[in-house]
């Protein structure tokens, strides 16, 4: 069964989703793991792994485990807006075209999915970039035999793998695999934050994709916040898929 007292810390991405995660820990009486916000993109979250003093507390402890939580894109038409997701794994790949991959720890993923058996185990895909298009993102699900997509996650496996801590991956789907998003690849700086100007810019241009891209990320945000409560409380009263949605 999970035990969150032996998680050290959750790995979040900066922003909205990391607030929602500390949203979800302050109904929680009692000790909670230190909530670690890391940057959007594959590169950016791997230097930034390199050089947080928080990550080099967590290898002084090689027992540790460490949960990244946050939101993700669906690439399967089965997984909707409001689904929660737990990742078996995740692969990249390369320019070359080679695919790699990385495990999530069996263990943890196992104690994950019985506590919260409404989720769905996975095999994600890490992105160098956003994946905007419905065409690319059903195309990709096909071709690489991937559920979900994210830009950060195979960087926290590849960046944790043997060093003996143990990763688990919960995630909530914001956007299905049936509808364009805005194209907002160019809001984003080097270091993985956001332009607010060319965001706004971005969103104005595609007023009725922008709208759906917002609402999907509400709506994946309070169940993030919700699986996160559940998570770290002793009664363990999770939302339900249908809930969510």
């Amino acid at each position: 069964m999970f035990n969150s007292s032996t998680i050290q810390a959750i790995l979040v991405c900066q922003g909205a989703e990391y607030q929602a995660v500390c949203r979800g820990l302050s109904r929680i009486t009692g000790s909670t793991p230190s909530v670690i916000p890391i940057p959007v993109g594959v590169e950016n979250t791997y230097t930034h792994l390199q050089k947080s003093q928080d990550i080099k507390n967590i290898l002084n402890h090689p027992q540790s485990k460490v949960l990244v939580m946050g939101l993700c894109g669906s690439l399967q038409p089965q997984y909707q807006v409001g689904d929660i997701i737990v990742y078996a794994d995740c692969i990249y790949q390369e320019n070359t075209g080679k695919t790699l991959v990385y495990e999530c720890d069996a263990t943890l993923t196992g104690s994950l999915q019985q506590c919260l058996p409404q989720a769905a185990v996975v095999k994600a895909f890490t992105s160098d970039r956003m994946i905007w298009l419905s065409t690319e993102k059903r195309q990709l699900g096909q071709i690489l035999a991937a559920d979900v997509v994210d830009m950060e996650g195979f960087a926290v496996l590849k960046f944790f793998n043997s060093t003996g801590v143990r990763v688990g991956m919960v995630r909530v789907v914001s956007d299905g695999c049936d509808r364009n998003l805005p194209n907002l690849n160019s809001t984003l700086n080097s270091d993985g934050s956001l332009k607010p100007l060319s965001l706004a810019i971005g969103m104005l241009k595609q007023p009725i994709a922008a709208t759906r891209l917002v609402r999907g990320a509400l709506q994946g945000l309070q169940v993030l916040e919700q699986v996160t409560t559940c998570l770290f409380h002793s009664s363990r009263s999770c939302p339900s898929v249908e809930d969510s949605r």
